[in-house]
């Protein structure tokens, strides 16, 4: 296929293993992430298909930058259609909240926040984040019990096909 114009800007399949096995969307600017290339682009993007309960991100954390945590239902028709329970912890108190409808929580820089409990999934939702950065890091707190984060590697030609056909 001949080159376009901005064909570079076209990102397929930015879908990664994490260590935690569970399948991971995601685009950032640091080095080995597939948005490397667009070093101006100043947000790391990570999306997360949630079908259990799981705890994400046991320790509380905070970032030197603003993050959005978005909760959708997993029905691309009706995101609407949320059938979960979440609790999500914020502040040095962790002051629990509930999420069991379609949500955006706001974390400011500097915000403690965590651990995000799935503690009821009926049907499958999607978890995303947006930091405000180019590569996700943090003030406060390790990386240990991140999913999404720490070692990723592209999956392999097969099991991308598995992917395609809905074959987990």
């Amino acid at each position: 296929m001949a080159a376009t114009k901005y064909g570079e800007y076209v990102i397929r399949e930015p879908l990664h293993q994490s260590t935690s096995g569970i399948p991971t969307f995601h685009i950032c600017t640091e080095e080995g992430c597939v948005a490397a290339k667009f070093p101006t682009f100043p947000n790391e993007i990570t999306m997360i298909g949630i079908a259990a309960p799981t705890t994400m991100n046991p320790q509380p954390h905070a970032h030197d930058y603003d993050q959005l945590l978005l909760f959708w239902g997993g029905n691309p028709m009706n995101f609407f259609e949320f059938d979960a329970e979440v609790e999500v912890y914020l502040g040095e108190e962790g002051e629990k909240h509930l999420i069991d409808t379609t949500a955006i929580v706001y974390v400011p820089k500097g915000l403690v926040h965590c651990p995000i409990n799935y503690v009821r999934v009926g049907k499958p939702i999607l978890f995303m984040q947006i930091c405000d950065a180019p590569q996700y890091t943090r003030s406060v707190g390790d990386m240990s019990g991140h999913p999404a984060h720490g070692t990723r590697t592209p999956y392999p030609e097969e099991q991308v096909i598995k992917l395609r056909r809905g074959i987990t």
